[in-house]
């Protein structure tokens, strides 16, 4: 086995300080996981993002579908605060992965019998099983970005995000695969045809026309839940093709938890059991559940608080409301399919090209792009009126949608990585508290609001939450400068305090520290 492990024990001292020895080769190893960790993902969202977009529209009857996402993302919220730390403390952060995963199934086979007591509990365990399993994810990348880095002699932070690139690039093909085996079994139905299209001849089609003309005034900006439900384009489909994309789906969760169990190599290899921040031998469930609210503390977590709740809204956004207040309400539910397969495309190559370019023309640029092009869709959104002969310009702002998507994903992960380094678990339980907060609210007004005021929403938390990034890179640069200037004193000359500031310093790992390269 390449990684083996020398274990020093200090007697005045709580954790343990374990050197990591790893070959020069064991970066092909790295790669292999990383890949592995990313299909198998790629392959449980193409279940949930499939079924998750379906929902405001296939189970729309008094909000059923809404009503349940939101369970989803307010256990999630539960959870993120009680459950990552403890979880993977107690079961290692690769079956972690494989019991959280396994929380998704019963979700999917509510589907074949919708009713507020079936899907409501199911979305319920989901979101339970999601938080512990998302930051198993992302302490498994950031963790190897490290080593990585380590071995090939590169910045760690750029190696972070280079690797949370290439994962929602994976991830978000989800979106691709989900959308598409909805949209195959769909069209090849007999709701395929879609709603009233006005394009038969006859004596009636006059009426037909003044009827379609009438219910597009309803779409977009100008969509309430409450006054559409006369559109024969948001009609629910078939059981039969439900019961199909389901039965696909469900075999979808079990693969993918099958691929983390047989492929993925336990994180022990590098170094797991020694992290600088759940790396002591005992500690206790009380400390490790207040990991989370202890990281709330610091003003950085604060300040980030805004633009990751706009995460977790604009996702929701264009998942339920883009898809049933413009796509199903002018072009029929057989259609959110394909639109949302060029979000999916787009987000997934923008993931790669974002995560890469960040070397380049750095984070700030990236960001200020993101901020640009999800301000801009939320305007015109505001102004446009959809309509079945504008086809491109839904696919336009799918596409544009995912271009600002995959900016925060990779950006604002990769951003919590590195500020957070030391305490990755409690980092990553607060990203996805924050962001299904967002989730959350979004869902919560879902069937409450018109679209417009769900636009004037986000346009608003978005703006807030530039403010609140901007100040962290302000404070971050001059962290930057101040710490450089501590380390440039010699140690003899150096205060107390200011030896705790950089053994405190939160973007420090000991495990950088503690692994050995050998090149046998």
């Amino acid at each position: 086995m390449h990684g083996t492990v020398d274990t020093d024990k200090n007697a005045d001292s709580a954790s343990l300080r374990e050197k990591v020895q790893l070959r020069k080769g064991e970066k092909w190893r790295i790669l292999k996981n990383i890949i592995t960790v990313s299909f198998a993902f790629m392959v449980q969202f193409t279940a949930f993002q499939g079924t998750a977009n379906l929902q405001s529209s296939i189970n729309a009857k008094d909000g059923l579908g809404t009503v349940s996402l939101s369970a989803i993302y307010a256990a999630l919220v539960v959870s993120c605060i009680f459950l990552p730390t403890l979880v993977i403390r107690k079961l290692t952060v690769k079956w972690t992965l494989c019991v959280s995963m396994l929380c998704y199934a019963p979700y999917i086979a509510s589907q074949f019998y919708p009713q507020f007591y079936t899907l409501v509990p199911a979305g319920i365990l989901l979101g339970l099983g999601a938080a512990p399993m998302w930051a198993s994810q992302a302490t498994y990348l950031t963790q190897l970005g490290q080593v990585y880095a380590k071995l090939t002699d590169q910045p760690v932070e750029a190696i972070i995000v280079r690797f949370f690139g290439f994962f929602f690039l994976a991830w978000q093909t989800a979106e691709l695969w989900g959308n598409l085996i909805s949209s195959l079994v769909l069209s090849s139905g007999a709701h395929g045809g879609g709603g009233a299209s006005p394009v038969d001849g006859g004596a009636g089609n006059g009426s037909v026309i003044a009827t379609h003309d009438a219910s597009l005034h309803y779409c977009g900006a100008n969509f309430c839940v409450v006054e559409t439900s006369d559109n024969s384009n948001l009609q629910r489909p078939p059981d039969s093709e439900i019961y199909e994309i389901s039965a696909i789906y469900l075999s979808c969760i079990v693969g993918a938890v099958i691929i983390i169990a047989i492929f993925l190599d336990p994180l022990s290899r590098y170094g797991e059991r020694r992290r600088g921040s759940i790396s002591a031998t005992e500690i206790s469930g009380m400390q490790l559940l207040s990991a989370t609210f202890k990281q709330l503390k610091k003003a950085n977590q604060q300040l980030l608080i805004l633009i990751t709740v706009f995460i977790g809204m604009e996702q929701a956004f264009i998942g339920a409301d883009f898809t049933q207040a413009y796509v199903s309400c002018a072009l029929g539910i057989h259609q959110i399919g394909y639109v949302m397969i060029c979000f999916g495309v787009v987000n997934a190559i923008c993931s790669i090209i974002f995560g890469s370019a960040m070397k380049y023309v750095g984070r700030i640029v990236i960001i200020i792009l993101g901020a640009i092009v999800h301000g801009g869709c939320i305007i015109y959104l505001l102004y446009w009126r959809p309509h079945p002969d504008h086809q491109l310009v839904f696919y336009i702002l799918s596409g544009l949608w995912g271009i600002g998507d995959a900016v925060w994903q990779t950006q604002i992960n990769g951003l919590y990585g590195a500020l957070f380094r030391r305490n990755k678990e409690a980092a990553f339980s607060n990203y996805r508290l924050w962001e299904s907060v967002g989730f959350v609210i979004a869902y919560a007004y879902s069937t409450q609001l018109c679209a417009r005021m769900k636009l004037y929403l986000l346009f608003g938390v978005l703006v807030c939450g530039m403010l609140g990034y901007t100040i962290v890179e302000v404070r971050q640069q001059k962290k930057e400068k101040r710490m450089k200037q501590l380390e440039e004193i010699p140690k003899q000359q150096q205060t107390d305090a200011d030896r705790k500031a950089i053994e405190e310093d939160d973007e420090k790992d000991e495990l950088e520290e503690d692994i050995v390269v050998t090149h046998l």
